[in-house]
């Protein structure tokens, strides 16, 4: 087995599907098949058996797996620690970033980092902060930006704090919520709990949730076409966007805060590109 072999049983491990893993590796059907039947015929094991649903991965074909895993994970290891032995600061940076944060801040920061260090290639994945969390956990990512507060017992970098916001495109009394139309939208399980833990604090009736959307850019529109208030992190709204945003205070008169965490080994420092990005991330925020 080769570094070629680890990459097909990975893909088609999560494909499940012949045809969409061979276009994954841009190879032909009938070339992916052959190469499994080899390694089939070369372990003296079937690796693999075909269903109605797709691929099915033999108790044999599951360790070949988990071993393609690691043997991945360890040449890219190899090929980071060599690259990081130049004295330039080049490399690909494998990045983890909640979509919220990807969205509203990660393009600028991006561009100027990248300015400063041309030489760096970006790997990113971007999704819920629980999911960003667990790539780290995996080291499919060499650093994590999070918001919220996750259970991660590595290196962990304050980035920023943000208000917790009612939006609407008319001022409203805090006192009125209940009976107010409110519109909701899909977003992190922490985010969610910490604004439903001040309502509960707050109020004794259940919101009035008038309508459910899948983004929170279409819940923003929503609000602006005078159809509900809702309630944003203040990352998610800009100054010349015709709302109204009354930052909300808990009980203990202190505003309701959502943080930002970079997450990541120790050992990752040793790469430069990702101790570069970090320090840049921290020169970033102070400077705004």
């Amino acid at each position: 087995m080769d570094e070629k072999d680890w990459n097909i049983l990975r893909t088609l491990y999560e494909e499940r599907n012949i045809t969409k893993a061979a276009q994954r590796l841009y190879t032909s059907q009938p070339s992916l098949t052959y190469r499994i039947q080899q390694l089939e015929k070369e372990f003296d094991a079937t690796i693999i058996s075909r269903g109605q649903k797709g691929v099915e991965f033999t108790v044999q074909g599951e360790y070949l797996v988990q071993y393609s895993k690691e043997m991945l994970m360890q040449l890219q290891r190899a090929k980071e620690y060599i690259l990081n032995l130049e004295n330039t600061i080049k490399g690909t940076l494998r990045l983890g970033v909640s979509g919220m944060f990807a969205r509203y801040e990660l393009p600028f920061i991006m561009k100027n980092f990248l300015y400063r260090y041309p030489n760096v290639d970006i790997n990113l994945k971007t999704g819920w902060s629980s999911e960003i969390n667990q790539m780290l956990h995996k080291e499919e990512v060499h650093l994590g930006i999070v918001r919220g507060d996750y259970n991660w017992q590595g290196n962990k970098v304050l980035l920023r704090e943000e208000k917790i916001c009612i939006a609407s495109i008319n001022p409203i009394d805090f006192d009125e919520l209940p009976t107010l139309s409110r519109i909701n939208y899909q977003t992190d399980p922490s985010l969610k709990s910490l604004i439903d833990n001040w309502w509960q604090e707050k109020y004794k009736v259940p919101p009035r949730i008038s309508m459910e959307v899948d983004r929170i850019d279409t819940c923003k529109q929503m609000v602006l076409n005078g159809l509900g208030y809702a309630i944003f992190p203040s990352i998610c709204v800009k100054e010349e966007e015709p709302l109204y945003m009354a930052p909300i205070i808990t009980n203990d008169n202190k505003p309701l805060l959502r943080k930002t965490w970079i997450i990541f080994r120790e050992n990752t420092l040793q790469l430069a590109y990702v101790k570069a990005f970090i320090d840049f991330l921290s020169d970033y925020c102070d400077s705004n």
